[in-house]
């Protein structure tokens, strides 16, 4: 395609056949009886603690959702698309259980009731929605790489007419997500649809602080390879037309459209908005274009009598209540529940990740089996993922400068020659772009290996990460989104505040991810197969200073090599201190306790951590050093000591000490950086002054 087009057309006056005007009359009618039952009735009674009506928008939503008929279509919304979800059918009891934070539902009670999911079994499902505005963007165009990559890679007509499809308010258009995603969607000709519900505020802020003139649509018209539709949400005739001819663009020419429809919003942007930055002729005139009496005006006598459109209304006005009744008949989740579905636990998330889709992983063994002569980690990383690239075609490796380059530190080289573009490639720079694009994909059954070129990059995709680790336990299992997020940092030679950063802690704290740091080739060819047949998300560190060290060298262990998570390995066994650490101090800790009797473990992963080794150490050697590169307030060594000392506190003949950073950023002059980490004749001096304590 060349460059956008506007497209607006006058109105029919007959209804379109190719609409079920009937379904349309009775979703809308059910989606206001739904809003006004918990506005005028739950609300007030508190069993409704966050209410966002549709009111306005929810005709051109109805419209929409029955369009997605295809089980390989998905749909991403926000807080206001409850209007979508019951056109694609969701359990109207759920719809409002939910809403009451009730056992079962989109969340069994853990997620406010206007963050929906849905696994649809009939038609397109809704992916998880997220609190944050624009975070439903890159997920969505995930979604619709996904598409290509199955239709073209694994080569299934299952998807040949799939598309993906992304609501957002006009507020959302100024996120970095909805611009991650569009660059995405229109680079890689994607089939997905923007879906923008313009209603002129973000909360009360008007929509032209979000894009010059208010208008998106107007202001792409020059964007390369996007279709632009722009027209009224209000008016039956058009907003069927156009959504028709927006879905139907994308499903055949399989490249990326925007549909704006304008439409009014006729309540606060929620239940405790009082909208008075709005004056009183404004509201009006946005109560003239309510959709529903428009609707009403387009199909009586048309279409319907007047008895025919009173019957609609009573029985959504009945089910309406009949789902009321259901939904407050439903108990709140007993309280200890909400420990579970962090992780997987054993029973397979209804949607998302291979395990989903039958994968099953391959024997494996946690016997190491050397091979040749000791490799360097970059090539036990490399050869890791080029061996499961050949036996799982879901893997798929991609990031900045990952192709051709084979990446900044050479990890991926060769790699795209061998398995192609479509499954080694190269991303725009946007971590945010790049991490949700993960999540679409791993949403849609692909194992995504996306690559953050360094551990201070990573903080762009912080939402991402964030929503991406919550996604099991936030939707209860219904839906999970596993991935190996690969993150090279550290210090190397040098260091400086950009590329040399851990600060591992912070994703530890993201509950929902594992986190591995390998130390060594083996360890790093054991954890990385792992996280790769495993289900569940994955921080797979990889330290710079490691990738190419002369101690990191070890013989690739085998095709089969997997290590579980959470299991230390003892480096160095001796009786007078247990010394914990990981990553690169592993290497300096062994020669600082050289000539000591010391029992060195390296955790090698932080989520979940070996509290059980750790513990019979000490109570063991009856003392404690924690050495890490990471900061000292709040770092990981905090939790470790915390630990210690809450379980194995008598059994201490010295106070638990920890050997950091500093609580300063990474400097560059090697002289400053070799000051700031721990050193081993600092290290050793600690252990010395530990045991003589």
């Amino acid at each position: 395609m060349g460059q956008a087009t506007a497209l607006k057309a006058p109105l029919r006056n007959a209804p379109d056949e190719r609409v079920d005007w009937r379904r349309v009359t009775y979703l809308l009618n059910l989606s206001r009886a739904l809003d006004a039952m918990e506005e005028q009735r739950l609300v007030p009674e508190k069993k409704v603690l966050y209410q966002f009506s549709a009111r306005g928008h929810d005709m051109a939503q109805i419209l929409l959702g029955s369009q997605l008929e295809n089980p390989r279509d998905a749909t991403c919304g926000y807080y206001r698309s409850r209007p979508l979800l019951l056109a694609l059918g969701v359990d109207v009891a759920d719809a409002l259980g939910s809403s009451m934070g009730r056992a079962g539902g989109y969340s069994d009670g853990r997620d406010i009731g206007v963050v929906f999911n849905y696994p649809n079994p009939d038609g397109a499902s809704a992916l998880p929605m997220c609190g944050g505005v624009g975070a439903q963007y890159t997920p969505t165009a995930g979604w619709a790489q996904a598409i290509e990559y199955y239709r073209d890679v694994i080569k299934d007509p299952a998807y040949d007419d799939a598309l993906a499809v992304v609501l957002g308010g006009d507020g959302s258009v100024a996120s970095n997500g909805f611009w991650a995603a569009l660059t995405i969607a229109t680079t890689q000709k994607l089939p997905m649809l923007f879906y923008i519900e313009d209603n002129g505020y973000g909360i009360s802020v008007p929509s032209s602080f979000q894009t010059p003139g208010g208008n998106i649509a107007a202001n792409l018209a020059s964007w390369q390879d996007l279709r632009i539709i722009d027209g009224d949400g209000t008016d039956p005739a058009e907003a069927a037309r156009l959504t028709e001819e927006a879905v139907r663009y994308v499903r055949e020419e399989r490249a990326p459209a925007l549909l704006r429809l304008t439409v009014p919003r006729l309540q606060g942007h929620s239940f405790q908005d009082t909208q008075t930055y709005k004056d009183e002729n404004f509201v009006a005139s946005e109560w003239a274009r309510d959709p529903l009496p428009k609707l009403k005006s387009y199909l009586v006598p048309a279409l319907l009598s007047e008895s025919e459109w009173a019957a609609i209304e009573d029985e959504a006005q009945a089910d309406a209540e009949a789902a009321r009744e259901r939904a407050e008949a439903r108990p709140v989740a007993d309280p200890e529940t909400v420990m579970r579905n962090v992780f997987f636990e054993g029973d397979i998330q209804t949607v998302g990740g291979q395990w989903a889709h039958g994968y099953t992983p391959p024997a494996s063994t946690d016997q190491p089996r050397p091979e040749g002569q000791r490799i360097n980690m970059v090539t036990a990383i490399r050869r890791t993922l080029e061996r499961e690239l050949e036996i799982n075609a879901r893997v798929v490796l991609f990031g900045e400068d990952i192709g051709p380059k084979g990446g900044v530190h050479a990890v991926t080289l060769g790699l795209q020659d061998r398995f192609g573009e479509a499954r080694v490639f190269d991303t725009s720079l946007s971590e945010e772009g790049i991490i949700g694009r993960a999540v679409g994909m791993a949403l849609a059954g692909l194992m995504p290996v996306p690559e953050i070129q360094f551990r201070k990059y990573a903080e762009p995709a912080t939402e991402q990460i964030n929503d991406c680790g919550t996604m099991r336990w936030r939707t209860n299992n219904r839906f999970a989104a596993p991935m190996v997020l690969r993150i090279p940092g550290g210090f190397f030679k040098c260091g400086d505040p950009w590329h040399s950063q851990t600060n591992e802690v912070a994703f530890i704290h993201n509950p929902g991810w594992k986190v591995a740091v390998p130390s060594n080739a083996e360890d790093a060819v054991g954890l990385l197969r792992g996280a790769l047949r495993g289900n569940d998300p994955v921080i797979f560190f990889e330290h710079r200073a490691m990738l190419d060290h002369a101690w990191a060298r070890r013989p690739y262990p085998g095709d089969d090599f997997v290590l579980e998570f959470g299991k230390a390995k003892h480096t160095r066994e001796g009786s007078d201190i247990t010394i914990i650490t990981w990553g690169a101090m592993v290497q300096r800790c062994e020669e600082a306790a050289e000539g000591r009797s010391a029992d060195v473990i390296d955790l090698r992963t932080l989520m979940p951590w070996d509290k059980a080794a750790v513990l019979a150490s000490v109570r063991r050697t009856g003392r404690c050093l924690i050495v890490h590169e990471d900061l000292q307030t709040a770092g990981f060594g905090a939790e470790i000591a915390a630990v210690v000392a809450d379980e194995a506190f008598t059994h201490l003949d010295a106070p638990v000490a920890r050997l950091t950073m500093p609580d300063i950023p990474s400097p560059h002059n090697p002289v400053l950086l070799n000051w700031a980490v721990p050193s081993v004749e600092r290290i050793r001096a600690k252990i010395d002054d530990i045991i003589g304590f």
